[in-house]
């Protein structure tokens, strides 16, 4: 499908965060979400964590610039057929780049069908 507009993709990546429960929302700490294309490296790439999962932070951690998440746009609305998929997709795209900032790795995701 073609991409959608950028301010109406941004919207349902918003609409998605809001959809995380308070309590994990209050635990993103440092994290910006943003919205890009494509993933320079990887065209193909839906999504992205950058930065220090929590579970990777030690007492030393402060003063860093924040972590990153990633969502593609072009990318997501490439994989999907109607505007309901990339609502879908972008839903698991932002539970999945969260849950690595809570150190959860790919493996443990796919299990818990988030993959």
């Amino acid at each position: 499908m073609n991409p959608l507009p950028l301010d109406v993709f941004e919207e349902l990546v918003a609409d998605a965060l809001d959809e995380v429960p308070e309590e994990l929302m209050k635990l993103l700490d440092n994290v910006v979400v943003l919205v890009e294309d494509r993933n320079p490296e990887d065209p193909s790439l839906l999504g992205l964590y950058e930065g220090f999962a929590l579970t990777e932070r030690g007492w030393q951690y402060g003063g860093e610039l924040p972590d990153r998440i990633m969502i593609y746009r072009v990318a997501i609305c490439d994989i999907c057929e109607t505007e309901e998929d990339v609502v879908d997709e972008v839903t698991i795209t932002v539970v999945h780049e969260i849950a690595h900032h809570f150190g959860i790795e790919e493996e443990r995701l796919h299990e818990l069908g988030w993959g």
